[in-house]
C-alpha cells in the first residue's frame, strides 16, 4: 500500500465523511428498491469501507 502522510489521510477522511453525509441525505429522497436508492446504498457501502480503512491507517501512524 502507498505511504500517505497523516495529513493526507485526515484530508481524505474529511472528504469521505462529506460524501457519506451527502449520499445519506440524497438516499432519503428515493424509495427503497428504486435504482437511485440502490446506487446510493452501494456507494455508501464503499464509502464506509473507505472510511474504515483510512481510520485504521491514521491510527497505525
Amino acid at each position: 500500500m502507498n505511504d500517505y502522510t497523516k495529513e493526507e489521510l485526515t484530508e481524505a477522511l474529511r472528504a469521505v465523511n462529506s460524501i457519506i453525509s451527502k449520499c445519506e441525505k440524497a438516499q432519503e429522497k428515493f424509495l427503497e428498491g428504486n435504482s437511485h436508492h440502490t446506487l446510493l446504498r452501494n456507494r455508501l457501502k464503499a464509502m464506509y469501507i473507505s472510511k474504515s480503512l483510512i481510520e485504521d491507517a491514521i491510527f497505525k501512524k
